[in-house]
């Protein structure tokens, strides 16, 4: 098996107790077996930290904050304490495929990627798997991530020094989507590996399933990477059709 060092997994959680056992089960079955798991729990006030435990598994380490920090902050926590050359990003409702980083470690073997991504097959808000699946580009540049995020969050497998030193901590904007287009920024081109190994929960509450709070957090990331007004505008209507598209397939 490929082997690329240590992965670190990153989860952050707050009140995740209905779904935080799918996540961890899916990070702990994975073929590729150089990880730990990080759990930060962000002070949650359910049974979230009592299922982590549960599982008994020297490969997970749990944090917990002393306060409520919201999603950036803990994420950060997680990153800075993690033993991994390699940080990869997994939510506390979503789930991998068994083969997610095993097939990662060979895309960045074969191509000395530094940020690699997948695509996604999706899962109602009670873990009910649906038809759709969300194929991605072999490779993106930073000019074709702003036309439309295909780097979902819980696909990113990253470096570590290159996810802490472009890392964006504030919650007001899609803060994995500034990351990404940061390191692309640098010249950088992402990897990624067009099947659907990750299993991304689909819910309306959350801040990707209210249209139009997510609409008005891109319109603030573009502005907080750079982008003057005109070219945030022109990347919005491109990332705005993309996204009714992409949407339109997933209730086929």
């Amino acid at each position: 098996m490929t082997d690329i060092g240590l992965i670190s997994v990153i989860m952050a959680a707050y009140n995740a107790e209905n779904t935080i056992e799918t996540a961890i089960s899916s990070v702990l079955a994975q073929t590729y077996g150089n990880f730990e798991l990080i759990v930060i729990n962000d002070c949650s006030v359910d049974s979230t930290a009592d299922k982590v435990l549960a599982f008994g598994d020297a490969r997970i380490r749990m944090l917990t904050n002393e306060k409520n920090s919201g999603v950036s902050l803990t994420r950060h926590r997680g990153a800075s304490e993690a033993k991994g050359e390699w940080i990869a990003i997994l939510d506390s409702d979503d789930a991998w495929e068994p083969d997610k980083l095993e097939k990662q470690a060979e895309l960045q073997k074969r191509t000395g990627a530094e940020l690699m991504y997948t695509g996604s097959a999706f899962m109602d808000s009670d873990g009910r798997r649906l038809d759709a699946v969300l194929s991605v580009p072999e490779t993106a540049d930073r000019r074709r991530l702003l036309k439309q995020n295909i780097l979902s969050n819980s696909s990113a497998l990253v470096r570590r020094e290159l996810f802490l030193a472009n890392e964006v901590l504030d919650d007001s904007i899609h803060e994995d989507f500034a990351c990404w287009l940061k390191i692309l920024g640098t010249g950088r081109t992402a990897y990624g590996v067009n099947e659907p190994l990750l299993i991304y929960r689909l819910s309306g509450t959350s801040k990707t399933g209210n249209k139009m709070k997510s609409a008005k957090m891109n319109w603030r990331t573009y502005r907080a990477v750079g982008l003057n007004v005109f070219s945030a505008f022109c990347y919005m209507v491109c990332y705005t059709v993309n996204g009714l598209k992409k949407y339109r397939s997933l209730k086929r």
